[in-house]
């Protein structure tokens, strides 16, 4: 029978440390203070899409229950640049955190809840007891289960206080951009320009539009993803000529710019990259730009004669929560090919930029949230998987077996390859595409999801720092904005060597070729300064810096485990209300791998159940064990021979575990990971 999971021994929490609390007025916060609150401690890092994907879930629960429901976001970096407190701050301020967060840079907290992975919650009750411990994201439906029951409970035990939490707002940032994404150039003709034959529905022109567009500089489109809209800046990076979309968070298609007296009525939810479309094909489809729509989980189509807003590939519902058949087989290999021919069926997960492929006539997608590739064909709406199985880590070779990390941005070269920044695996990727379409991935920068560094030279020791953003020169070799670096990395490919372009950037987020030659007769680099609000000039300079700060690892506590057989558990109970989804056999999976290989002497592979026996290897003093584990259930009835709906909501459940272990003969034999359950 499903039950919502519940420990079957009373468990008290451990005490909150770190080195500071965020969004509580200057206040330190304790359990003490929280007692006769439901407590759900939220262990993210602001690099992680999936911890970003759980801030979203949660925030109805929070607003539902916000006289009884505290969260505490516990932040335990990944990353070095995550454990500066300045960077810290404005993450909490750019993803719009309305709860306390603790600054656990030591992850002195992580320890102490045995937290493995990001995201992990856990849920504690007014008394102060553990009640649920849970991984990944997916889980607001159970919570939504779990909350209420805690609530009932308490109340009739008398230790449920209701009122208001601990919450105290920061003060806003202001200016015309915030926390801008991406940035696209618009030629002569393409951007406001052409709004003035089109007559006063889009807005008049500005004189400074008519200025440029007599000079021939065109203009510039922004994803000013903090106020949910797109801005067109003129080529001083300061003069508004355009914005598209109310600011208010949201989706909504229609009009993104006033027409006569009125508002305009589109919106957008944290839009990233954009790309213009050749003009043959815009004029067939009636749209300009695509963008990526990232909490949205669509694309979305911008008209810049009108400013009509229309949603192009998307049905709203992300798609790690969709089900089915398990997308990877026992080889490890995914599908890629056509997904559907009706776009707006299809579901994403965080697309975060796009770029125009001249081979492949479509718009590809890095679609961050699945770590997959995907494609869309404007003219016949047809949306596909191109590269990536949806295991995240770093594996190159065909592309249904390629392995992918948050892929954030993208960027075509003369030969129609297309260039990736593969965010969490701090790399510089490459889609090999032949003339037939066959796509191969490869890796020119990066070695893994714990490698990263500053380190330039030869590209196989060379390290970057969560890179978000990568362009073209043009000598052909590749631009990357090295986001927590806060610098613009080059990558020759004809040397294979990396050296740096420039530093001091405040998390630059994307890096674009300017040829308007406004600002000198060299080409110049563009660059989205996220964390200072701006587009700022950034000269190419003739020599390049070489740096070397060092290649690291992310370090968390290893687990000891003995040589031999090592029995691997993961738990998981589905909520009250849900079953397993059996329809396709047996709906849970793991996915186990190990570096180096050589510590995993068998029991790796993918295969379903949630229980495995491994064997490792004597001979390895240490590694890493790569688990990802995968459970579906739908919502239906809780007998045990019940018949799931044939419309009922599926839900999937997974989490990726990197679990650092060093081999002892006195180590553990057995390995428990929580996908969603506590003993």
């Amino acid at each position: 029978m499903s039950e919502t999971v519940r420990t079957h021994h009373r468990v008290r929490a451990s005490e909150l440390v770190g080195r500071n609390w965020l969004n509580t007025g200057g206040k330190s916060l304790d359990l003490e203070a929280l007692r006769g609150k439901i407590v759900l401690l939220d262990f993210w890092t602001f690099c992680c899409i999936n911890c970003l994907h759980v801030l979203d879930e949660l925030r109805p629960l929070e607003e539902k229950y916000s006289d009884v429901l505290v969260t505490v976001g516990v932040h335990s970096p990944k990353f070095e640049h995550e454990a500066d407190p300045v960077a810290l701050a404005a993450a909490v301020e750019r993803y719009e955190i309305h709860h306390p967060v603790l600054d656990d840079p030591e992850l002195e907290t992580w320890k102490a809840y045995t937290a493995r992975a990001w995201p992990t919650l856990v849920v504690i009750d007014p008394e102060g007891y553990i009640v649920a411990h849970l991984s990944g994201e997916g889980h607001a439906d159970g919570l939504g289960v779990l909350i209420p029951e805690l609530i009932a409970q308490h109340e009739a035990r008398g230790t449920l206080h209701r009122g208001t939490g601990p919450y105290v707002a920061p003060e806003p940032t202001s200016g015309t951009l915030r926390f801008p994404g991406k940035a696209l150039y618009l030629p002569a003709g393409r951007g406001s320009a052409a709004k003035s034959d089109a007559g006063a529905a889009a807005g008049a022109a500005t004189t400074a539009t008519a200025e440029a567009t007599a000079e021939g500089a065109g203009t510039w489109l922004v994803t000013d993803t903090g106020h949910h809209r797109v801005v067109e800046l003129d080529t001083d990076f300061h003069t508004v000529l355009g914005a598209f979309g109310t600011g208010n968070r949201g989706h909504a298609d229609g009009p993104g710019v006033a027409i006569d007296s009125r508002e305009p009525v589109a919106e957008f939810n944290e839009p990233q990259g954009l790309v213009l479309l050749p003009e043959d094909v815009a004029e067939k489809t009636g749209y300009d730009v695509v963008i990526a729509d990232s909490v949205n989980h669509r694309l979305r189509g911008l008209s810049l004669k009108d400013g009509t807003v229309t949603t192009l590939v998307g049905n709203g519902v992300q798609r790690l929560l969709e089900t089915g058949p398990a997308r990877v087989d026992e080889d490890a290999a995914g599908f890629t090919g056509r997904l559907s021919d009706h776009p707006l069926d299809v579901s994403l997960s965080s697309p975060w930029d796009v770029v125009w492929s001249s081979k492949l006539k479509a718009v590809v997608v890095a679609m961050a949230g699945v770590h997959q590739i995907f494609s869309f064909e404007p003219l016949s709406g047809e949306v596909s998987i191109i590269a990536g199985n949806g295991l995240e880590g770093l594996l190159d070779g065909s592309a249904h077996e390629s392995w992918f990390a948050q892929p954030s941005g993208l960027a075509e070269d003369a030969d129609g390859n297309i260039w990736v920044a593969d965010s969490e695996t701090s790399a510089l990727r490459k889609l090999a595409i032949d003339d037939d379409g066959t796509v191969t991935v490869e890796s020119a920068v990066g070695k893994g999801l714990f490698d990263f560094g500053f380190r330039d030279g030869e590209a196989s020791e060379a390290r970057l720092q969560h890179p978000l953003g990568v362009t073209v020169l043009p000598d052909g070799s590749v631009a990357v904005a090295d986001t927590y670096n806060g610098a613009v990395r080059r990558y020759d490919p004809a040397t294979k060597t990396v050296s740096t372009l420039a530093r001091g950037l405040l998390e630059p987020s994307d890096v674009i070729v300017d040829h308007t030659q406004v600002a000198g007769k060299e080409p110049l680099l563009v660059v989205v300064e996220a964390n200072k609000h701006q587009l700022v000039y950034v000269p190419i300079p003739k020599e390049a810096q070489q740096v070397d700060e060092g290649a690291v690892q992310t370090h968390r506590p290893k687990s000891p485990v003995a040589p031999g057989p090592l029995e691997l558990t993961v738990r998981f109970t589905a909520p009250t209300g849900q079953k397993l989804d059996d329809r396709w056999g047996d709906p849970t999976q793991l996915k186990i791998s190990s570096t180096p290989p050589e510590l995993l002497v068998s029991g790796g592979g993918t295969s379903v159940g949630l229980l495995r026996t491994l064997e490792l290897s004597s001979d390895v003093p240490e590694g890493v064990l790569h688990i990802t584990a995968r459970a579906a259930a739908c919502d239906g009835p809780e007998t045990e021979d019940g018949e799931i709906p044939d419309h009922a909501a599926c839900h999937l459940y997974q989490q990726d575990w990197g679990i650092p272990v060093v081999v002892q003969t006195d180590g553990d034999a057995e390995l428990v990971l929580d996908l969603r359950g506590m003993d």
